[in-house]
């Protein structure tokens, strides 16, 4: 039996974003087309921004589609610096695409720390912010690796009171938690198809009506200016089908939090440390360490069983990098050695049950080698 448990990898297409990008593809015309194919089209695109709007929390008119989150990112921290803000804060533990953007921007990225528990600390931010300039402070809804939800709605207050733009990776919070950005005024918050059961190759960026997105691709209007190309539509209908399924779908994951504790129990019994754990946390996320047991051998072991999950890190190449994420919480003794299992709308309690059966038998091989060779 295959298990798939790497949803905050890419999440398996929902039958309904499915037939959403096939009937798009149908259509066949250009929204930007006058005539009647044309019109249709710019139909299923309008409906399917006004669905992703409503995953958002926010208008239609605030909804920019991309091509996904690391596109939707770029062009909201590029559009802040060309917008003025002179200083750049970047959370300890945000997504590589936000940190390699910030590095290419300025010279002088400030990492606003995080505590054990991977949450970010406000009394450092306030403090930052108190030293002046116009900042854009980047911080997401909830950790790629450990799930760990972050204050945002405290971290966009402080950042408005001190005439600051922040931008929300919310790529791994939508469809898991209910989001709000015209209540949480944010400058910008990031969205990816892919991340909630949609086609890869669709995002989007909602903007706030206080900010001014800079376009990055040029030779077209669409977008209303702030993105030039012709819109990925089978892509975006997919993605505003699986907006609306995950909406319908919210209160059901959280049913994953049972099933992610019994086996973080199980886990943290065999000595791994489940991080995250003192902090609000998505239900469907688990992150656990254990000293010793490389990440990479860990997710070879469970896949030759069957069970797909993921390094806490990154992977490049196929190689497996020790995880920023567990290093910015203090942990670097343990940041080779975490891996991170993720469940979504397809999930069974049978499947992470089946997960903890196999990393159980992956630890007890891995515990007798080290006995053999002590």
């Amino acid at each position: 039996m295959r298990v798939y448990l790497d949803y905050n990898a890419t999440a398996p297409i929902r039958p309904e974003a499915r037939a959403a990008a096939l009937a798009a593809l149908e259509v066949g015309a250009n929204p930007s087309s006058t005539h009647a194919a044309g019109r249709e089209a710019r139909a299923v695109l309008e409906r399917a921004r006004g669905q992703v709007a409503q995953l958002a929390g926010a208008a239609p008119s605030a909804i920019t589609f991309v091509s996904g989150g690391v596109e939707a990112n770029a062009l909201a921290m590029e559009s802040a610096v060309a917008d003025g803000c002179d200083r750049l804060i970047v959370g300890a533990t945000e997504h590589d695409s936000v940190w390699a953007t910030a590095q290419v921007l300025s010279p002088n990225v400030e990492i606003w720390p995080v505590d054990a528990h991977g949450v970010a600390d406000l009394g450092w931010l306030e403090a930052a912010l108190a030293r002046g300039g116009r900042p854009l402070v980047c911080l997401m809804a909830a950790n790629n690796e450990t799930g760990v939800i972050q204050p945002v709605g405290e971290a966009a207050h402080l950042v408005r009171e001190a005439g600051g733009w922040l931008h929300v990776d919310a790529v791994q919070a939508a469809g898991k938690l209910p989001l709000d950005f015209e209540g949480l005024g944010a400058g910008t918050l990031a969205l990816s198809a892919h991340k909630i059961g949609g086609p890869q190759g669709a995002g989007a960026l909602a903007v706030g009506g206080h900010v001014a997105v800079v376009r990055r691709l040029h030779g077209g209007g669409q977008e209303r200016g702030r993105r030039a190309g012709t819109e990925n539509l089978s892509g975006i209908a997919g993605f505003g089908a699986a907006a609306v399924a995950a909406l319908r779908d919210l209160a059901k994951l959280e049913a994953h939090t049972v099933w992610r504790d019994d086996l973080a129990d199980e886990m943290a019994r065999a000595g791994a440390v489940v991080l995250g754990a003192g902090a609000p946390r998505l239900s469907q996320t688990l992150c656990v360490a254990t000293s010793g047991f490389s990440s990479e051998v860990q997710v070879m072991a469970l896949d030759l069983a069957g069970v797909m999950i993921s390094a806490g890190a990154a992977c490049s190449s196929g190689k497996v990098k020790a995880s920023r994420v567990v290093e910015a919480m203090g942990r670097p003794d343990l940041a080779s050695s975490s891996i991170r299992i993720s469940g979504g709308w397809a999930t069974t309690p049978a499947d992470w049950r089946r997960c903890g059966e196999a990393w159980a038998e992956a630890f007890a091989r891995h515990a007798a080698r080290r006995k053999e060779y002590a």
